[in-house]
């Protein structure tokens, strides 16, 4: 009986410890960027402006120039916010979720790293989605779909200028 209750509790252990280092790199996406900051913002504004299903564009942040006015020196970073009214109806009108409205608008960061880079940062909509349930999780799973696309380039297209605040 100890055999088996010792095997349990190490079982729970272990997967504990998968669930802690693999959490972040399920439920949220980072990929490098084959332009620099700017031109990767503008392309994605561009991108969400033409997907469809609603997507507009409602924000460009810029979370560091915070941290740069108080004094300190920090990498660029910038934030889209887009926001889809197909998708965000469904939650806002539904009271057993409208809490969810604090992950609207959709969130995309892009910044640099020391290494120099251009990377591009989002949460995984579709897995953050299943959690709260089959009305969450449908809606999304279409958010995630079109998050793919808003970060496909096409290298044929001239570079669109960047979209300065809201949407």
């Amino acid at each position: 009986m100890l055999k088996i209750l010792s095997g349990f509790v190490l079982g729970l252990i272990f997967v504990a410890f998968l669930g802690y280092n693999m959490a972040p790199g399920l439920m949220f996406h980072e990929r490098v960027s084959p332009y620099g900051l700017e031109e990767t913002v503008a392309r994605i504004q561009q991108n969400i402006e033409e997907t469809g299903n609603g997507w507009s564009l409602s924000g460009l942040r810029n979370p560091a120039k915070a941290v740069q006015n108080d004094g300190s020196n920090t990498l660029p970073v910038l934030m889209i916010e887009a926001c889809s009214t197909k998708y965000s109806a469904p939650i806002l009108k539904d009271d057993s979720v409208r809490y969810l409205s604090i992950l609207m608008p959709c969130k995309i960061s892009i910044y640099q790293k020391n290494d120099g880079k251009t990377y591009i940062g989002n949460m995984n909509a579709g897995l953050m989605g299943r959690m709260f349930g089959p009305l969450v999780g449908e809606v999304m799973g279409h958010v995630a779909d079109d998050q793919k696309k808003f970060v496909l380039f096409d290298a044929s297209k001239p570079a669109p200028k960047m979209i300065e605040g809201g949407g």
